[in-house]
């Protein structure tokens, strides 16, 4: 992330909800990998799980309400998590650290 003067950098935090608890600590670990290695543009990035839902926390400098980042997550986990069933996103949190 290239922050110049005016630009602001906004932390996030999102959960995913209704994940097996079988799959949780795999695909937070899949999911974070996911964004270091392919989703650069998102920086300080952590996804754990807490043994209930999925939570993932990255700082970029476009996304003041969190939306852009909850469709990655949501494409990540469809594409880490086997099988059909209803998962949730929320934006838990947004704050301007700059």
């Amino acid at each position: 992330m290239n922050v110049g003067v005016g630009r602001h950098v906004y932390k996030a935090v999102l959960t995913c909800s209704g994940i097996p608890h079988c799959q949780g600590a795999e695909a937070a670990a899949d999911i974070a990998r996911e964004f270091v290695e392919q989703r650069s543009w998102h920086k300080n990035v952590r996804c754990i799980w807490d043994g209930e839902q999925l939570i993932l926390e990255a700082e970029n400098d476009y996304d003041p309400e969190g939306k852009a980042l909850a469709d990655e997550f949501s494409d990540c986990v469809s594409a880490f998590v086997a099988g059909t069933f209803g998962y949730q996103i929320a934006v838990e949190s947004v704050i301007q650290c700059s």
